[in-house]
């Protein structure tokens, strides 16, 4: 698994690496830009405007918010990601920390129209998931909405098939999301599919 410093070395190439899964259409990254676009698409079209961005990385998705006038906190837990995410957003409130023990506590002061995890949460462990998302829903303004953007299938049968089909390529370090489990901790989730291994997750308040 990748740790901060890895990310911290994988930063400058980032986005490359992740365009040519995308352009290819293969594991972990086809329908890349379906899954930002769609809620892209979904925060503009609404009043969310105030929008925590947790694992941000080089802010591809966050910087075009903020270019359309959202005001963007977020955490990460590369200092190198947030290097290079600052410049892009210079009024953004970003916070270098490892999610997975918890927002630091400025962010948690904060009230959200919008919650986006693109990409990230695959390093929280399935009960992590579902205590990191509750420990979210507090933060979020009335009618707010928690977007989980991110290798993800309806089903564990999916996920199976997708293991299968990627062979080597598969990362066992990752845990992705499956609608069908995180369901039944969160009733109201709904989930639209991006690709054969992506999907959007949301949770409205």
């Amino acid at each position: 698994m990748l740790n901060s410093q890895g990310f911290d070395l994988w930063a400058d190439g980032y986005d490359q690496s992740v365009g040519l899964s995308e352009e290819k259409g293969t594991y972990p990254f086809a329908g890349y830009k379906d899954v930002l676009n769609k809620i892209y698409i979904d925060i503009l079209s609404s009043a969310k405007k105030t929008v925590l961005d947790i694992g941000f990385g080089t802010a591809t998705l966050t910087a075009k918010l903020y270019e359309r006038g959202c005001e963007i906190y977020g955490q990460d837990f590369s200092r190198k990601m947030l290097e290079i995410a600052q410049p892009k957003m210079p009024r953004a409130k970003l916070y270098c920390g490892d999610f997975a023990k918890g927002l630091v506590e400025p962010l948690t002061r904060q009230k959200y129209d919008a919650i986006i995890a693109t990409y990230s949460l695959h390093h929280l462990t399935d009960a992590q998931k579902v205590d990191f998302i509750h420990g979210l829903l507090p933060l979020l303004n009335d009618h707010g909405c928690v977007y989980l953007g991110d290798v993800a299938f309806a089903t564990r049968a999916e996920l199976q098939k997708c293991r299968e089909l990627s062979g080597d390529e598969w990362d066992d370090d990752e845990i992705y999301l499956v609608y069908e489990e995180l369901r039944k901790a969160f009733p109201k989730m709904t989930f639209e599919r991006m690709s054969y291994c992506s999907g959007v997750l949301c949770l409205e308040k």
